[in-house]
């Protein structure tokens, strides 16, 4: 043993058996919150000047080390921002195809690395027409944000991959651009969001029955499978998610390290764009003093 440590050991010592032999005062305090415990009054029934008893009402956490509830712990209330995030809301309305009665689900979703999103899904029992869309559960923020992902393999489909309703897509290897409005507010895979994007070239006049043109159907059934072999991993491309709403995303597989592959800019809208969203007209400054003001 250390000779420092020994010898404060035996100092301590020393000490007790002073206490022991009462040649110095000193003060004895007996803290148990079991409230069992008990110092003897010599001098009962009469008050013991040297002696101080106190009685409190027992911590949380010495509760809990006792194996007992708290007492008269009042349960907080609950927040209701955290209550709708744990409930599924459901109110009624029409199908979009055949306009009977149907029902639409509604849940806030807390996006990892993001943000809250409202994702709200109709489904129809009449015609079994389903729909889901994704809202952004804030306001358009003040940069607008340019995604841009390097697409080396299969693995990258597995992405988490948020577009708003605001959100333009591009693939410049494939000379693709998909304007904002288009496929609505999605939050999918990006496996997913390729399909969506497959599903709506399928779907496009110029393919289907007497109005299809021979030139144009033969680029996008072409086009259709180029889509489909970068979905397979055999083809690298780079996908550019453009939201000057800032309110779209693309999950980082390296979260929170630096993702190589993925690369995020924020920039300052043009004046086209605020004109798009209708930020231009919008004044959220001095408004009341314009609205007090005489004509």
């Amino acid at each position: 043993m250390d000779t420092e440590v020994a010898g404060k050991i035996d100092e301590f010592i020393s000490k007790l058996k002073g206490l022991k032999e009462a040649e110095s005062a000193f003060t004895f305090i007996l803290d148990d919150p079991s409230g069992n415990s008990f110092v003897e009054n010599p001098h009962a029934p009469q008050k013991d000047e040297a002696l101080e008893v106190t009685h409190y009402r027992r911590t949380a956490e010495q509760a809990a080390l006792l194996g007992l509830e708290e007492e008269g712990l009042e349960e907080d209330p609950a927040d209701p921002a955290e209550d709708l995030r744990n409930e599924v809301l459901q109110f009624n309305t029409n199908c979009p195809e055949c306009n009977a009665p149907a029902s639409t689900n509604m849940k806030l979703v807390q996006i990892p690395h993001f943000k809250e999103v409202i994702i709200m899904a109709t489904n129809c029992d009449a015609c079994g027409h389903r729909t889901n869309e994704v809202k952004s559960g804030g306001g358009i923020e003040p940069l607008g944000t340019k995604i841009t992902l390097h697409v080396t393999g299969s693995a990258d489909m597995m992405r988490d991959v948020l577009k708003s309703e605001t959100c333009r897509i591009e693939i410049p290897e494939l000379e693709f651009e998909i304007g904002m409005g288009a496929l609505g507010g999605k939050f999918t895979t990006l496996e997913g969001l390729m399909k969506d994007i497959q599903a709506l070239v399928e779907k496009n006049p110029f393919t289907l029955g007497d109005a299809s043109c021979p030139g144009k159907a033969a680029k996008l059934h072409a086009f259709g499978k180029k889509l489909q072999q970068i979905v397979d991993g055999e083809m690298k491309v780079h996908l550019v998610l453009d939201d000057p709403a800032g309110n779209s995303y693309l999950q980082n597989l390296y979260a929170p390290e630096e993702d190589p592959e993925l690369c995020v800019e924020r920039y300052e809208r043009r004046f086209e764009q605020n004109e798009e969203l209708g930020l231009n007209d919008m004044k959220t400054e001095g408004y009341q003093a314009d609205a007090s003001s005489p004509q």
